[in-house]
């Protein structure tokens, strides 16, 4: 068991300072995997620098909170690193001036995109509902022993800085044993299995296809990483955005809200009135990105095809 968890609310100073040592060494290894030379611990005070042009200690130390041995010891670490350079101020010789070096900028240029992606992942890690910062606590220390923290992060930035050929394709024979194996896997690792999944799922063409449905699939350097599908409603012109499922490697990677948007562009050029979907409020970041898009709740009927579900939601096309 572990320890700290055990100690509640007595524990929250332990807790944090843990989190916060994980969390510096897991950013050391995503650094290290790009070859970036850089110490996390001093990224909130060379964030003030290249945000301020030109700044001095005592600015630091109150924009930061931090003491003025602590300031000075992060700022001769900089310039050992020859990231920053100083210089008297014009009108009081004794005040230094700190400004980002040549060096300094173009670490800026390389390690940009590695902080957004830094920045997206704790964002998508620390997406929870809980009752209390203890509770808190112990969901985000579990999603971290499910998957490192670093390696989120370092799938993100290669997601979103190499090359990648994706394209949005249309159903095919071919593509049966995606769809259904995406869905299984996702509401397997979510929820379970109910049997009209099963049925609807292993029977695409009857349920959807040949019902003047869709089914889209996204296709990552010729690999399909995920699906969606449009399925005619009883209400004519109506269809539901249903059965989206994205390949766990390829998760929090924007590939869902393309898949979302391509549906949404669809449904406009075939002038469809509504998209409808069916979700669980548990799926907080879910529910999130259908409110960016324009969905909106509605009361949910009594027979409901889901027994998962909890929450309806539309989204008028015309």
């Amino acid at each position: 068991m572990d320890a700290l968890q055990g100690f509640g609310e007595l524990g929250m100073g332990s807790r944090l300072k843990r989190l916060s040592e994980h969390m510096m060494r897991e950013s050391q290894l995503v650094y290290d995997e790009f070859n970036i030379d850089f110490d996390p611990y001093l990224f909130p005070t060379f964030k003030i620098i290249k945000n301020k042009n030109g700044v001095t200690n005592t600015e630091i130390n109150n924009s930061l909170k931090t003491s003025q041995p602590a300031t000075t010891q992060v700022i001769n670490k900089l310039l050992k690193k020859e990231l920053i350079i100083l210089k008297e101020d014009k009108t009081d010789k004794r005040k230094k001036i700190v400004y980002l070096s040549k060096k300094g900028k173009d670490l800026v240029k390389n390690i940009s995109p590695i902080w957004n992606s830094i920045e997206q992942i704790i964002k998508e890690y620390t997406t929870i509902t809980s009752n209390s910062l203890i509770e808190h606590l112990n969901i985000l220390e579990e999603k971290f022993n499910q998957k490192r923290f670093s390696d989120a992060i370092i799938e993100h930035i290669k997601m979103n800085t190499e090359k990648n050929n994706l394209e949005i394709v249309t159903y095919q024979d071919s593509y049966a044993k995606n769809f259904y194996d995406l869905n299984i896997e996702w509401l397997k690792t979510y929820f379970y299995v109910e049997p009209y999944d099963e049925e609807v799922l292993s029977n695409p063409d009857k349920y959807i296809i040949n019902k003047d449905g869709h089914i889209f699939f996204a296709k990552l350097n010729n690999e399909i990483v995920g699906t969606v599908a449009l399925m005619p409603m009883d209400k004519n012109n109506e269809f539901e955005l249903t059965k989206m499922a994205v390949s766990p490697k390829h998760r929090g990677h924007k590939i869902g809200q393309q898949l979302m948007q391509n549906c949404i562009d669809f449904a406009r050029e075939k002038n469809y009135d509504k998209l409808i979907l069916y979700s669980n409020k548990i799926l907080e970041n879910a529910i999130y990105i259908y409110r960016k898009y324009g969905f909106i709740e509605i009361p949910m009927e009594k027979n409901s095809p889901y027994k998962r579900g909890d929450i309806k939601m539309k989204l008028k096309i015309q």
